[in-house]
């Protein structure tokens, strides 16, 4: 049988297998996020299956380099998911090729404490000591106000993500980090075709951080990558994905230098084989080739993807924003334009309902939320005996924890599910007056 025809089949088994089902309301499940794909994204899976070439391919070389281009970087470096991507990133400043600037232990990295705690672990797993800044209830992003008086002599770098896809102030972050010689990491996980003063988020630092989590934007299922425009940076980040190698040949590949049996590396003996050479104290955290190959029929979608998630943003926003009376309805980073992962809110403090009242209303109703991931990292059970310090008051951080939810924005959420969402909204409301 040829390719061409099992991919045909392929084409027909989606029709079959995944026809999508009528909305019933108040029975049909409204998630906070999901993927969203059609044949295309089975078919280049079966073709990238079909090769059984099992590792990092040519699939995988096709999304770099067209989703490196989306973003408006000069490298991506595909890994297996966006917890790993941030590993990488901040790994990547431990390195002795940075010099003077490499991060070593005991070294602060300033971030915040309202967030996903895999912005925060590498810090901690590299020896690092994170700080913690509080942040606005309004945007959810670090409040740039105590920012400078966050920092010491022993600060060396900025780790942020733009929280639920709204862009931090970048203007204002960016001018703190260079004015003090700080390295900036912009985490967006959440945030792939937000931008801020026309430019695409991840432009603005030194390195940038992706995920293909169902959840989010695009979707391998598993994965996430590394973004940057530093030559030095994208060597360093590749060795710490490929097990801390110092070659760079591909998979598969021998002697692309040329000089694969010449160097001298370290205390090895003189022309050891480079595939061989370690340079940092790496991992393998490299996504396969089927991976990459749904991701690559995924970017096709991801510009209409972002407008989708835009315009639901927007028809939650008008739709809710009668009930201010009761809710701290988000609001995107002046000179932003966001691509929302969610719709965040604050439920403001009052006598007739909690946040967790209206939850359990809209769980009901099938409609899922989600808090704003960690709430507050210093009172997670993992960050007992952490060695962090926290800058300032966490007050909002505090609020948020007891305070916020989210709901979905993805393309999945029609118009049909959107109006469903806002009379479910109405419901609620109808019963506390």
């Amino acid at each position: 049988m040829k390719r061409e025809e099992i991919l045909e089949l392929v084409k027909q088994y989606y029709a079959e297998q995944f026809a999508q089902k009528a909305f019933e309301p108040g029975k049909t499940m409204i998630p906070f996020a999901g993927r969203i794909f059609d044949e295309d994204e089975l078919v280049t899976l079966v073709d990238a299956s079909l090769d059984f070439w099992l590792t990092t391919g040519r699939y995988a070389e096709e999304f770099e380099a067209k989703f490196a281009q989306y973003m408006r970087q000069r490298s991506c470096m595909l890994v297996n998911s966006g917890s790993s991507a941030n590993l990488i990133a901040l790994s990547t400043l431990t390195s002795p090729l940075l010099k003077s600037k490499r991060l070593k232990p005991g070294d602060e990295i300033l971030g915040v404490a309202a967030g996903f705690p895999t912005t925060v672990n590498p810090v901690i797993q590299n020896g690092l000591v994170p700080v913690f800044v509080d942040v606005e209830l309004d945007t959810f992003n670090i409040k740039v106000s105590a920012i400078e008086n966050a920092l010491s002599d022993k600060t060396k770098a900025i780790m942020l993500a733009h929280t639920l896809g709204n862009p931090f102030d970048l203007d204002a972050v960016k001018a703190i980090a260079d004015k003090h010689g700080l390295f900036l990491i912009e985490d967006c996980c959440d945030a792939v075709g937000s931008t801020y003063d026309g430019k695409m988020v991840g432009t603005f630092g030194d390195l940038a951080t992706t995920s293909f989590y169902p959840a989010h934007h695009i979707t391998m299922g598993e994965g996430g990558s590394v973004l940057t425009s530093n030559p030095l940076l994208k060597r360093i980040a590749t060795s710490m994905r490929d097990w801390g190698r110092d070659c760079y040949c591909d998979p598969g590949c021998d002697n692309t230098c040329g000089r694969r049996f010449k160097g001298q590396y370290g205390d090895l003996p003189q022309g050891y084989d480079h595939k061989y050479v370690y340079s940092h104290i790496g991992y393998n955290l490299k996504v396969t080739d089927m991976q990459a190959a749904v991701g690559v029929a995924q970017l096709k979608k991801l510009p209409l993807f972002v407008e989708m998630r835009k315009a639901n943003f927007k028809k939650l926003y008008a739709g809710l924003k009668k009930y201010e009376e009761y809710l701290i309805l988000p609001e995107a980073t002046p000179k932003s334009d966001p691509s929302w992962f969610g719709f965040p809110f604050n439920v403001r403090e009052n006598g007739k309902f909690t946040r967790t009242q209206l939850a359990e209303f809209l769980e009901s109703k099938k409609i899922l939320t989600r808090q704003l991931f960690a709430g507050n990292m210093t009172r997670q059970p993992a960050f007992k005996g952490v060695n962090y310090r926290v800058a300032g008051s966490l007050e909002n951080t505090d609020y948020i924890m007891h305070n916020t939810i989210f709901i979905g924005v993805y393309p999945g959420i029609d118009d049909e599910r959107m109006s469903y969402i806002l009379s479910v909204f109405d419901q609620f409301f109808n019963t506390i007056h």
